[in-house]
């Protein structure tokens, strides 16, 4: 048996362990800031709640890139900037684009695919463009966007293919832990899978279980305050055991 303050060691321990992790899994989220709504002061309000809960990326449009890099300053909280708008702006637009992103601070570029190419099967387009936005964006991070809900499973598929042969980085798909399960299967290694849509804390979890590196969220704080919760609980739970068995020790003496 654990002496008393062997025990009180052990549950500082256990403590320190699940707040470490809570910080593991907050460091995966993208916070989402690239809604048309997206104001100024929501863009600042954001960015702060991405340095407080320390997630790796802020999301935002082309327009708010240097904004967004003067206020999270520099930290490791990354810039990821969304191209494309629709998707069907033609390839040389979404290069633009994505140079004056990474000019201005992005390391890590988004691309909304041209849709109709995806649905239509024009793979040979699809790879044009992603190759023309590949070298746009250099070092940085290149995701392809495939969490578009008209999306089937065949499209993720599809754009999956013609991401690893032009060399994207990643593809990013929506929160389903099907559809990430599947990504992450036929990537192969060869892309990393990132998730978006997420809402709470366990569908976080779930879907880091899948093999996601990171997950787009417009709820950090939620999350961060649901993760942190738990680990509070729990703390509190082992306490009121540790009094019982102290209890049942002291009635035995």
């Amino acid at each position: 048996m654990l002496s008393e303050a062997e025990a009180t060691e052990f549950e500082e321990f256990q403590r320190m362990r699940r707040e470490t992790e809570a910080e593991l899994t907050l460091r995966k989220l993208v916070v989402d800031a690239s809604r048309r709504e997206t104001d100024r002061h929501a863009l600042n309000t954001l960015c702060d709640v991405a340095k407080k809960t320390g997630a790796f990326a802020v999301l935002v449009s082309p327009v708010h890139v240097a904004s967004a890099r003067r206020r999270l300053g520099e930290g490791e909280t990354a810039v990821a900037c969304t191209v494309g708008g629709t998707g069907e702006s033609v390839a040389s637009i979404k290069q633009k684009e994505t140079r004056r992103a990474v000019r201005e601070g992005a390391s890590v570029i988004r691309l909304i695919p041209c849709y109709s190419a995806l649905f239509g099967g024009n793979e040979a387009y699809l790879k044009k463009e992603i190759k023309k936005v590949r070298r746009a964006a250099k070092k940085c991070r290149l995701v392809l966007s495939l969490d578009d809900h008209a999306l089937t499973k065949a499209d993720v598929e599809r754009g999956m293919i013609a991401a690893a042969e032009a060399r994207a980085d990643a593809v990013s798909v929506r929160g389903e832990t099907e559809l990430s399960l599947m990504a992450v299967r036929l990537s192969a290694g060869r892309l990393g899978v990132e998730t978006s849509g997420v809402e709470n804390a366990e569908q976080l979890r779930m879907l880091l279980k899948t093999g996601a590196e990171y997950a787009l969220t417009a709820g950090a704080e939620h999350i961060a305050e649901e993760l942190y919760r738990a680990v509070e609980q729990r703390r509190g739970a082992q306490a009121k055991n540790g009094d019982e068995s102290t209890k049942k020790i002291e009635t035995a003496q």
